[in-house]
């Protein structure tokens, strides 16, 4: 599923002749940018308000993050499953149940 997707959204990219623009630092800002357009929607409201009042704006703020994601992903030939799989097993390390169940505190203080 994913690759289809990637592959989708490079096709997209390359019918436009966009890849000249898609390099690893602009991607990772771009990424950064889109990110804060997400976090715009819940500005100054509570969770619920803001997804009654912008859920189609949040999932197509979502969905250029996740494009980003997936296109810095492409450009430096990772592989997203062990990528996500090798973090969460950090997080596994971090954040053992144990010590992390049911509360909020960073890592570093549990």
């Amino acid at each position: 599923m994913l690759k289809e997707l990637i592959s989708k959204i490079i096709e997209f990219r390359n019918e436009r002749d966009w890849k000249q623009f898609h390099n690893s630092k602009d991607l990772a800002i771009s990424l950064s940018l889109e990110a804060s357009e997400l976090l715009e929607n819940f500005q100054w409201r509570t969770s619920e308000e803001a997804v009654k009042e912008n859920i189609e704006n949040i999932k197509d703020e979502l969905a250029d993050v996740l494009i980003y994601s997936l296109l810095l992903v492409n450009d430096l030939e990772l592989d997203i499953d062990d990528i996500v799989n090798r973090k969460i097993d950090k997080n596994k390390r971090k954040y053992p149940v144990n010590k992390a169940y049911g509360v909020k505190t960073k890592y570093t203080d549990l």
